[in-house]
């Protein structure tokens, strides 16, 4: 039977977590603002359109796009109407259930991320890789990997669901 003791954090344990929170929040304000700034699009509308790009056919069905982001379908399907206004996805019907939908990412959306990448990556370059050293970015990749591992098992998701390069994640 579990400890109804709650397990507080130490002063350092908790310096790390306000630390971690924080950076967290800050960096991607900052990922947020520039590729607002450098493209006109929220981050969160880029990564549907890297989701869908790293498909294969450029298609997924809607609630499989949902839950590999974590969005609600309202989120979803809200960003997908904007996306869709601006000739970047389209929605099919799904072939094998009528009801459902399948985002698809078109010949104009594949271009603007092919148009923004460069800036994003300049973006998490120099706000995150150019304030490591060689030694902590592969410490944070490290870290990132376990708590991954982790919280993919916690969260009882797979990882071909929720992350690129998924066998990665299944082989280690």
């Amino acid at each position: 039977m579990p400890s109804s003791t709650p397990r507080w954090l130490d002063a350092d344990e908790r310096r790390t977590w306000i630390g971690f929170l924080y950076a967290q929040t800050l960096l991607f304000e900052q990922i947020e603002r520039d590729l607002q700034r450098d493209a006109g699009i929220p981050l969160a509308y880029y990564q549907i359109l890297v989701t869908l790009s790293e498909h294969l056919s450029r298609a997924m069905r809607m609630s499989d796009l949902a839950r590999s982001l974590f969005f609600s379908r309202s989120r979803l399907s809200h960003a997908v109407d904007r996306l869709e206004h601006n000739g970047w996805i389209r929605r099919d019907t799904c072939p094998e259930d009528r009801r459902g939908a399948v985002a698809v990412l078109t010949d104009e959306g594949f271009t603007a991320l092919e148009a923004a990448a460069p800036k994003h990556v300049e973006s998490v370059r120099t706000h995150l890789f150019d304030q490591l050293s060689a030694t902590q970015a592969r410490q944070l990749r490290e870290v990132s990997e376990v708590l991954i591992r982790h919280l993919i098992e916690s969260l009882k998701v797979s990882a071909s669901d929720v992350i690129p390069e998924a066998e990665y994640w299944q082989t280690r």
